[in-house]
Parts: C-alpha cells; structure tokens; sequence
C-alpha cells in the first residue's frame, strides 16, 4: 500500500487505499472525463442519502490541466523567435519607464506587472486575438492598466509607434507621447478600454460579453465566434466590481468571455495572501458561482518532480506552503527553497539532492511557461456554458533580478541601476553594447530579422493589430423634433411627472422605423417606480434563455415578460454593473460597428454619488447615450428620506468635460433635450453623453414657447417676461421642479411688493458655465481683441435687475455662472442632508420655495438700493419665514 499523507490517520487507510485504488483503474482505462462523472453520481447519491455532506470548492494546488491532456501550441510556432519576441517587448518595456524617470524624474510608471504578465500577453498576441478589419469584428481584450508599457512596446515592434512616442511615455499636454495607463481619449485610435482605475475593468468585461449575447440573440449583429479576455492583478480581485457580477457572468452562460488574473501573489504594498492562498480562494468563488476555473500553477520544469511525487509530498507541501512563502522562495532563491521548501520533509529533500541551487530557483511558475499558458487558452476559448477564469501563477517583476524581482518594492520601482540593467540585458540577450547601457535605449531588429517576420506574420493570421480602437458605424437617421409632438403641446388640465414624459419620448423612439430596434432600456428594478412596467409586454425583458415560466401575472395586460429577443435590460439592484452594461451599448459603435442608443434609468441618489468611477470612465471611453437619474431632487422624493434625497447628481456630472447635463421643468424641455442629444451623438456622431433628471411629481405643463428650442439646448431661456413698466426689477432663474415656485415667487413679488420679475428657465447651469468659461478664456488671452460675450450675458444684457437663481439642488450647482453673469446674483439650493417629509415642509425648510425666493429677491433689490431693507422684513413676516432658524446644512 502506498503511504499517502491524507491516509496516515486514518482508521481504516486499508478500505481508502481500495476505493483510491479503484478510482486510478477508472482514470487508466476509462479516461478523466469518465472518473469525473462516476464521483459526481457518487457526490450527489451521498448529498440524497445524507442530507448533508460538505462541499469543498477548491481542487489540489496544481494545474487543472495536467501533462498529458495539455494541447500543445501548433506547428507553425517557433519557440525560439517567441522568446526573443518576448525578451525584445520586456527590455523596451523597462526602458520606456526606466528612460521617462532619468529624464523626468517623478514621471512615475511600472516595470513589475508587465514583467510578471508578459508570456500571458505574448501567447495572446500571438495566437489567439483576433483583431477587428473589414472582414471581421474581432475579439475584445482589456488589458491590466499597470502593464500598459509593455503594450506599448510591443505596438513599437511592430511600427505603430515610433520611439519618439515611447520617449514620450506619460508626457501627454503636447501629443506626442503614450499615455500613462490605458485611456481611449487621450489615444482615440489606439486604447479601447479604461481598465486603470482597479476593478472597473472585470465588471465592464462582463458587460460587454453580454452585450455581445443581446445583439446576437437581437438579431443586430453576428458575434458568434468572438471572445471578451480580461487580465487583472490577483490584488485587483478584492475590489467589490471585481466579482461584482461573476455570478450574472455564470447565470447568463457567457461562454464569450475569458478572465484571466496574473497571481503574482503581490498587492502594491505586499503580499495579497500572506497567510493564505489566494489561487485557491478565487478557485473557490468562481467555481461556486458557476465559472469553468483553470488554474496554471507550475511550468513544465516542475513536471519530472510532480511524476516522481508517489506518495504525495510533494503537492502537500505546495498545500502547506502560503502565499507569504512562495514570495520569499522567488526573492531569495534557489538555496532558500531548497531549505524552507524541500528540507521539510526528508524525502522532499532526496527529490532535489541531485540539483543546484540554480536548478531550484529555475523551477518555473506556470505563467511564465508558453506551453502551459497555450493549453490554458486553448482549452478555455473551447469551453462551451461557462464563462472561464484561468488563474495564473507568476513572480512580480519576474527578471528583475535584486532590482526588484518577488520583493515587496517592486511595483513601486521606476528606475534599474546599470548592474541590474547590464544583467537584464544580458539574460535576455540585448545587443545593447555597454557604453549606451547609462542611456537605455529602445532597441527593435531590422524588418527583416526573423523575430520581426515572425511577429507580422502572426498578426496579419490574427487580422491585424491590437489593441485599436476601430470606429466603422455609420450615422444614424434621427427623429426630427416633430415626432415628440405630443410633449410640445400645452398638457391642459392633465397632470404628469417629467418621469411620465421620458417614458413617452421613450415609447416614440421605440417605434421609430430607423432607431426603434437600437434603443436599449436599462433599468436597475425600478421600472414600476418610474411608471414603465407598460414597457415589459411591448419589448420584452432580455434573457439569454428566454422565458421558462409562466408568470403569475400573465393574464395582466401588463405582464413580466422575458425572452431571447428582449428588448429591456433589467439589472436588478446592481448600479454598477447597470452602469456597466450602459457602457457596453454606449460604445457598441466602436466595439461593434453598430450604432446602439442606450437610456439607463435610475434613482439619481444612486447614479454619479454611487457609480463615479464608472461614469468618470464613460467619459474616457468615450461612450454615447442618455443617463436618466429618476426621483431626481432634494425635496421631490418626499417620503425616502437622506439616502435616496439627490441634491448634488449635476454638480457631480458636471465634473464629467463630456457630459451634457440637463435639468428640466417641463415635457418640451425633455423632448428638445432628447432629440438634441440623438442629434449629436447618433447624427453627428460627437464623443458625449447625457445626464437629464425627472421628476416624480405631477403637474401642468404649458407649451412650447416660440423659439425655445436653441435656448433649451444651450441651457437658459426666456420663459416669461415681466411687464414693460417702470419699478423695481428682478431676474428669477431657476429649473426642474424648482421652476415652478420661481413662477409662483413671480407672481407674489407682483401682487404683493410691485416687483416685476423677468423668468428664466435654466434647463442647464453647467452648460451655461461651460459657455462662459470659454469666453472668459478667450478674453483673458486675447486682451487686445473685441470682447467675446457669453450666451448667458447675451441672454440678460437687454434685462435690468439682480439675479436669484433657485434649484433643487446645492448652491454649488447654479453658483457656477456666478462669474459670468456679469450682475449682482444670489441662489438658493438644497445644501445639506434630505429628510422625510411633505413637498412644501422640505421646501420650506431649504429655503427654496416661493416664499423664501421672493424674499431672496427682495434681499437683492434692497442690497443694490433699489428698495429698502424694510421691504425684505416685511416679506419675511408676511410669509412667516424663520429667520432665526439654523442653516439647513448644519442640522
């Protein structure tokens, strides 16, 4: 009986040995695949008789694929020249980084996380990816942010970019550098996607998987045959968007999409496992979410050892051993791992007694090993219902030697000394002489070397080069104004929120003959809440399996309705991941060759304030379509309280240069905005996105007034004028559901004082701001030339009076055309946290309703010396304001 370390305590090793015994009889003459179903049966017989029996997601800390079943790479590949590739992109790699720090010091950079992921990349680049042409769309690789420079050395080989703009390397203000990580508008033809930000990357990759399964199922477009890769660093795996979505990835069988995570066992600061392992921990939460996991562990040179190990030792001292050794074994070398690793048991010892100290420390990790890397890939874009996670095992900064290879520094290391340097090039054969070494040259062969034929001819089998970003969607035809006839009109004695208006221009769009079929409804399951449940029967919810229920509300004109064709994408409560999916469709003209127009709805508390780091990407990505934050406003959602009270989504999107945001009173104000937007994005095809937000709350809507529409889309418009009568005079500014109190402060600084006050509806104060922010620029660095005037000035310069601006929103928000208005200006907002109560209390209470305006108005007047101050204490005590109260914002 062989003396197996599991067997050593137990009662009855005898009966085991017969069962294991048995088991290896199954594997040699009836194959894996055979054994694997016989101890599923087994499993699931023992969970019935049972009831309970444990389960254990992780499997042996070895490589899933074991020798015999690995898929070597084919024919045509030439080992040799792929490691001189690989050797050529990892010194320009260093160089670039190594260069931009000598010549900027502080430049920053990383040299660690592509050292640690090359071969990953390298086997990619020269099998696998396919790249988008006029034949085909191409496969869609997000690429780890910190390995960026090795991306970039790459594109060098192969003349894409030129060593001046490696030289370049994070100088971006003149345009002819590299950009520091990736981002698709700082290199529009080149990045596709921003992964830098840690995290974002998984979950956007998920997304777009599926996005990829909705238009095949849609009928839109044929991505069968095409796969979404995501490299990430195995730290980067705690980020909560990380594994986000891994168990929607599973659910929806996006056997598109490939994860591969580089377990370099390293954070930025330290281990990512110290005590632990964290290969085994990602196994376990993968497999039980229902992904098809591969594990590279070990390189080929560890094979002899692993067929030598009878007994098991072996791989239950790689069980033993914690992530927290395994660094200080590469760190320290080969007479350390033959001490700490192999010493602990004497017949581990015995294994190695015949190799060196060299011999120990080339035991290499799968990650660095093509071959392994190859079967991995391989058998992972075969793999049919799951989605697949292949867990790599590397070194940080592998090759790096004592400048920083496995050591606790590395990813922070910037600069290599000319011992390090000299080494480096040595081992990877560099024919840098010594004399340039100070200067750390790119260095690529002639076009002719056969390292260089070979890397064209792998990319021109592939299709090209990656990564590109390949924009081919033709423009669109938009609806005209015209089609939104019915929010143009006065609603007379009907009553309706701006969210009812939305879903009306919604239900227009989704009818029109040349967009109907590219509109993409996302919502995070509030769909009843925003009153578009109606929406479900008419275009379905989509499901990758369609609908295998009947629902219980099936005889309801209204029905939950799902199915492969649907038109909906119903989130659920997972903002980040709706977000996600709205930046797949946003850019499906880039990454698919077709124009798709994507409204994602949701509780604006929960969109910019939750999701930023997504939508900050969206502008990076350059995405296009309509953000919708519903129940948007401090004291419109009465009832939800200081977590669901939005009084700042604008003042965050305006941060966003590439988001247009919009606040309107009114149905016409949304019908221009929307058909602005298609306009813009979807015509013209401009690289921006929309922010609109709407209202819960019903009332009237007029009209139209004739020639709003070009103010409505630059952001403020005479909505009503005052009276042409001499006295005092006023400018009331305001937007959203705030408007209609400035029209009610209007008419009470009429009747009650003889104010008259000219109105404005400010649909947009960001757009105003932006307006005056560029002819202030241009004045201030044009001295001598006739001054530029703003929109906003242009607006007001034939109106005499103060300005009081009111929103639902904080000041901050219409306080950003402040400098522009060239005018005494006060504003009101909802600063401070929400609360629960009745619309007019919260208004009342944030000094925003028509009392508090007309004061405010009053306030300016007098302050100017139009009126006296007493005026203002009257309105006070006439409208019985609290002006003793604390500030709302410090209660």
């Amino acid at each position: 009986m062989q003396s197996i370390p599991e067997l050593r305590d137990d009662p009855d090793p005898e009966e085991i040995q017969e069962w294991l015994d048995a088991l290896d009889a199954v594997i040699e003459h009836e194959g894996p695949e055979r054994a694997q179903q016989i101890l599923e049966h087994l499993v699931s017989k023992g969970r019935r008789r049972l009831g309970h029996l444990p389960f254990k997601a992780t499997t042996g800390y070895i490589n899933t694929i074991p020798r015999h079943l690995e898929v070597r790479p084919p024919e045509y590949t030439d080992h040799h020249l792929e490691w001189r590739i690989r050797a050529l992109v990892r010194w320009n790699a260093i160089a670039m980084v190594v260069a931009a720090n000598r010549e900027h010091d502080g430049i920053g950079g990383h040299i660690a996380s592509y050292a640690s992921a090359c071969t990953l990349y390298e086997v990619g680049f020269n099998h696998f990816w396919r790249a988008p042409n006029e034949e085909q769309d191409g496969d869609l690789v997000f690429f780890q942010g910190h390995s960026a420079p090795g991306i970039y050395a790459r594109a060098y080989l192969e003349g894409r970019l030129s060593a001046e703009q490696l030289a370049g390397f994070r100088q971006d203000v003149d345009g002819d550098g590299v950009s520091s990580y990736p981002h698709p508008w700082l290199m529009p033809d080149f990045w596709q996607f921003p992964t830098v930000s840690m995290g974002l990357g998984p979950i956007q990759a998920v997304q777009q998987a599926r996005m990829m399964k909705y238009l095949h199922h849609r009928g839109i477009e044929d991505t069968s045959g095409r796969k979404v890769w995501c490299f990430m660093g195995d730290g980067e795996m705690d980020e909560p968007e990380s594994m986000g979505s891994i168990g929607l990835a599973a659910r929806e069988q996006l056997d598109n999409l490939i994860f591969v995570v580089n377990c370099n066992l390293q954070r930025l600061d330290g281990p990512v496992r110290g005590n632990g392992k964290i290969i085994q921990e990602l196994e376990g939460e993968f497999r039980g979410a229902g992904w098809n996991v591969i594990k590279v562990i070990w390189g080929s040179r560890w094979d002899p050892l692993l067929e030598l190990d009878h007994e098991g030792l072996l791989q239950q001292r790689m069980e033993e051993a914690v992530d927290g050794e395994y660094q200080a074994f590469k760190a320290r070398g080969g007479d350390y791992t033959r001490k700490h690793f192999f010493a602990k048991d004497p017949e581990l010892e015995k294994m190695v007694a015949g190799m060196s100290d060299y011999d120990i420390y080339r035991l290499n990790r799968g990650g660095h090993d093509p071959h392994k890397v190859y079967a991995a890939y391989h058998a992972a874009v075969n793999h049919t219902g799951q989605p697949t996670v292949i867990l790599a095992k590397t070194v940080k900064g592998y090759g790096m030697g004592e400048a920083g290879e496995g050591q606790n520094i590395t990813h922070q290391q910037k600069k290599m000394g000319e011992n390090a340097l000299r080494r480096f090039r040595d081992h990877y054969e560099i024919p840098i002489p010594d004399e340039q070494l100070k200067e750390t040259p790119f260095y690529k062969p002639d076009d002719d070397a056969p390292e260089m034929r070979y890397l064209h001819e792998r990319r021109q089998a592939l299709g090209g080069y990656m990564p590109v970003r390949y924009e081919r969607a033709p423009a669109l035809e938009v609806p005209e104004l015209s089609a939104f006839d019915a929010l143009l009109k006065d609603s007379g004695e009907r009553e309706l929120s701006t969210t009812m208006a939305f879903v009306r221009a919604l239900t227009v769009l989704t009818r029109d003959k040349q967009v109907g079929q590219r509109v993409v409804p996302i919502i995070p399951d509030e769909a009843r809440t925003f009153g578009m449940e109606g929406l479900f029967r008419q275009l379905g919810i989509y499901s990758n399996v369609g609908q295998l229920y009947e629902p219980e509300d099936a005889d309801q004109l209204m029905s939950y309705r799902e199915a492969q064709t649907g038109q909906i994408l119903e989130e659920g409560l997972d903002e980040a991941g709706a977000m996600s999916s709205w930046m797949a469709a946003a850019t499906s003209y880039a990454n698919h060759g077709v124009n798709m127009i994507p409204f994602y709805i949701f509780y604006s508390m929960f969109g910019f304030q939750r999701v930023g780091d997504l939508c900050w990407a969206a502008g990076d990505i350059q995405a296009r379509g309509f953000l919708i934050g519903g129940t948007a406003g401090r004291t419109t959602l009465n009832g939800e309280g200081l977590q669901h009270q939005d009084g700042h989504s604008h003042v965050l999107a305006s941060t966003i240069p590439n988001c247009v945001s919009y606040d309107p009173a009114f149905d016409y104000e949304l019908a221009v905005i929307v058909q602005d937007g298609l306009r813009r994005m979807y015509a013209e095809q401009e690289n921006c996105f929309y922010y609109l937000t709407v209202y819960n709350e019903n009332h009237t809507h007029p009209a139209m007034p004739e020639g709003a529409e070009e103010g409505i889309r630059r952001g403020m418009y005479l909505f009503r004028a005052g009276p042409e009568k001499k006295g005092p005079r006023v400018q009331l500014m305001g937007s959203g559901s705030i408007f209609r109190e400035v029209l009610a402060a209007a008419d009470l600084l009429a009747n009650d004082f003889g104010v008259h006050a000219d109105i404005w509806s400010c649909p947009s104060f960001t757009e105003l701001a932006r307006d005056g922010m560029v002819c202030a620029r241009a004045n201030r660095l044009h001295p001598e030339a006739e001054r530029r005037q703003s929109y906003l000035q242009a607006c007001l310069e034939r109106y005499s009076g103060p300005a009081v601006a009111a929103t639902d929103y904080m000041r901050a928000y219409p306080d950003q055309i402040r400098p522009y208005i060239g005018r005494k200006f006060w504003s009101l907002g909802t600063d401070g946290f929400g609360r629960s109560d009745t619309r007019e209390k919260l208004r009342r209470f944030f000094e925003v309703d028509r009392h508090h305006i007309a004061a405010a108005a009053l306030y300016a007047l007098a302050d100017e010396g139009t009126i006296e101050a007493a005026k203002v204490s009257e309105a006070i005590g006439k409208y019985q304001l609290a002006a003793d109260a604390p500030n709302p914002w410090e209660v």
